[in-house]
């Protein structure tokens, strides 16, 4: 059986007022069963601390559902704040979605 895989397409800026808006979205997701989510940046210009707070959260939502999350699409903006933070080292960050589906979706069928 397929995973199920659910993104979640941040746009704009990433900030305390956008914050609310994602964590929904990400909890959206898993209630609607999803397995892997992957957060899609291209469309980012901007991460503050409140964002990458986020993302940490959500790490941690989605791994005690058993889920699995992966982001993918960074500027070098988002990534040096991810680089800072550690969480290169805890979650797979991929180039693109392309290269995502490949690397992940490719292996589970």
């Amino acid at each position: 059986m397929s995973p199920v895989v659910k993104v979640v397409q941040p746009v704009g800026l990433l900030d305390r007022t956008k914050v609310g808006q994602f964590e929904q979205e990400i909890s959206d997701c898993l209630a609607e069963g999803a397995d892997i989510i992957l957060i899609d940046f291209q469309d980012v210009s901007f991460m503050d601390s409140s964002g990458l707070g986020a993302i940490v959260a959500a790490i941690k939502t989605v791994q005690a559902s058993g889920g699995k999350l992966y982001i993918c699409s960074i500027n070098n903006q988002v990534k040096m704040l991810l680089e800072l933070a550690g969480l290169d080292k805890v979650m797979r960050i991929f180039e693109d979605r392309e290269e995502f589906e490949k690397e992940v979706l490719s292996k589970t069928d």
